[in-house]
């Protein structure tokens, strides 16, 4: 008998007059908030994720946060209003991770917090959240170690100390804070003395890294070793401001970003940058994809999905140029 019903319902099918679609496979709407489209590392995080769901043929709308987290949390609402089945969110502060969870939870609408971590203490407030990323601290201890294995180790003027510009992204951003944090520490943990000459917010911004990078150098001279930026747009315009200064990285001064942006790649090529370090936005939109997509189909999530950081320098930037 079940033979007969599965041969009976195999017809039916065939012609057309039902059609059994699986959990997994029915088309989601997924809601998606970026903090600020204008952001280099984003633009190309939510282009290949939009790519990524859009081609298994999921809907899905992407919204500009312009930075500004009222701006961001009214949008939330506004996705939760139109009922999608899932949300995938770029916090504009991280702070406001807690607030954005009692909406969700309230609404039942699972999410995925993508490239700006809550605490782990937000990250217990649901069960139905998780955060897709990368750990901050790799990233900041890959860039003290590219300093740390160039040929004097980081003491351009040969005083003994690393004596350093840090350009933070922002303050209250846990990836700005381990950055900062774990390029030095690395430094440290090699055995070499550093000397913090310049530290201020840069907010992720090429334009602020140029200026703020202007100041340190008129500020400075001579007496800086390394720049560091805890993003490669900030990197960018760094090499700017150092051009600008008469200076020339792999000579007198050296320079170090995060992302590999493909900009900041071919500046590596270039000697104009000493490094950069992958932010792999390929690896982490996918993996922000699939995670979306198994909240949606209620399974069971663990609190965090992270993706390896990896070095680039002039030994391998062709490889990452090539992709």
């Amino acid at each position: 008998m079940k033979k007969l019903l599965a041969l009976v319902l195999a017809a039916v099918m065939m012609l057309g007059i039902v059609s059994v679609v699986s959990a997994e496979q029915k088309p989601l709407k997924i809601g998606v908030a970026i903090y600020k489209y204008d952001d280099n590392f984003m633009t190309l995080y939510r282009t290949e994720l939009e790519k990524y769901l859009t081609e298994m043929g999921h809907q899905v709308t992407i919204v500009d946060g312009k930075g500004d987290q009222a701006e961001q949390t009214n949008q939330i609402n506004s996705f939760i209003a139109d009922k999608v089945d899932v949300l995938i969110v770029n916090l504009v502060q991280s702070t406001a991770a807690a607030t954005i969870i009692d909406l969700v939870k309230a609404a039942d609408i699972p999410t995925v917090f993508i490239n700006r971590e809550p605490t782990a203490e937000d990250m217990q407030l649901w069960d139905k959240i998780a955060y897709v990323g990368a750990d901050a601290r790799q990233s900041g201890t890959f860039q003290g170690e590219i300093i740390a294995e160039t040929e004097n180790k980081g003491d351009y003027n040969g005083n003994g100390t690393v004596d350093y510009v840090m350009l933070v992204g922002d303050p209250e951003n846990v990836d700005a804070q381990y950055r900062t944090e774990f390029s030095i520490k690395a430094l440290e943990d090699a055995g070499l003395k550093v000397n913090k000459l310049f530290e201020q917010r840069g907010d992720w911004a090429q334009e602020k890294g140029q200026e703020l990078t202007a100041n340190a150098l008129a500020q400075f001279g001579k007496d800086v070793d390394v720049v560091f930026a805890n993003n490669d747009a900030m990197a960018l315009g760094a090499v700017q401001s150092i051009e600008a200064a008469g200076r020339v990285v792999g000579k007198d001064i050296y320079l170090v970003g995060v992302d590999a942006l493909p900009e900041a790649v071919q500046l590596v090529l270039e000697g104009k940058m000493t490094g950069t370090v992958l932010n792999d936005h390929i690896g982490q939109s996918h993996t922000a994809g699939d995670v979306a997509i198994k909240a949606a189909a209620g399974e069971t999530l663990e609190k965090n999905y992270t993706v390896d950081y990896v070095k680039v320098t002039q030994t391998n930037a062709a490889e990452f140029a090539a992709k």
